[in-house]
């Protein structure tokens, strides 16, 4: 049924499309450092506790686009809820526009601090939404993904966010908007599937209140206080699975 909508509806989805595209601030990645470690700073109260290497990885969410800095994004929101009760070295690999296919290319190709990390939390699909990637192949992406964390990484916790409600982004016009979420919605359902299916994967879900705030200027990407929720949930349920 979605197949047969698209291919009626699309000459309309595609003159909707370039006008988002054409009309939506394109807002920066988050400046900042993008890698570090908490361990050396930590004051003798806390340097007794346990070293976590983490990772964020992921696209333009993942990268802080909707905040200022990376201590707001959810990068710097999960060291700072991880610090709590760890010490820890951090590392974010991240680009907008990337696909889930493109964020591993990414990955393979990027130095990193480590060849283990304790937790690695993951933000990919929206791109893959808004360029129609297939349901098999993104199926093939996490496994790829997965499979890459776990040997290559040896990555023992993978927290794989996931997508957002598209069907309620205000900067989207119907039916675009329609189409987009029930896209995000396949793909989040086969995302629940593959985190089921794996040893060492967890499907991260948390709410974000459809406010002003919790919305960057573009009408699409997470801001500052979404960014803290996401980081909050993510830490407590890393460190539930680490545990």
């Amino acid at each position: 049924m979605h197949k047969l909508l698209f291919a009626i509806l699309a000459p309309l989805l595609l003159l909707q499309s370039k006008r988002v595209r054409a009309r939506t601030p394109r807002l920066p990645e988050a400046e900042g450092a993008r890698s570090g470690s908490t361990a050396g700073a930590a004051p003798p109260e806390k340097q007794g506790l346990p070293l976590l290497r983490v990772l964020v990885l992921g696209d333009s969410a993942a990268a802080g686009v909707g905040c200022t800095t990376q201590q707001q994004a959810v990068m710097g929101q999960w060291v700072a809820a991880l610090s709590e009760y760890a010490r820890v070295e951090w590392q974010l690999v991240a680009k907008s526009s990337l696909t889930c296919a493109q964020v591993l290319a990414l990955l393979r190709d990027s130095d990193l601090i480590t060849t283990e990390f304790d937790l690695v939390l993951v933000s990919v699909g929206v791109n893959d939404v808004t360029r129609r990637t297939a349901a098999k192949k993104w199926q093939a992406d996490l496994a790829e993904m997965t499979d890459y964390l776990t040997r290559q990484l040896h990555a023992k916790r993978i927290l794989y966010t996931a997508l957002p409600p598209m069907h309620k982004f205000p900067v989207l016009p119907q039916p675009l908007r329609w189409m987009v979420g029930a896209q995000a919605e396949q793909l989040n359902t086969l995302l629940k599937l593959h985190c089921r299916q794996q040893r060492n994967t967890y499907y991260l879900a948390f709410e974000v209140p459809y406010e002003s705030k919790f919305i960057a200027a573009d009408g699409y990407h997470p801001s500052a206080h979404a960014a803290e929720l996401w980081g909050q949930t993510a830490a407590k349920v890393g460190l539930e699975k680490h545990s």
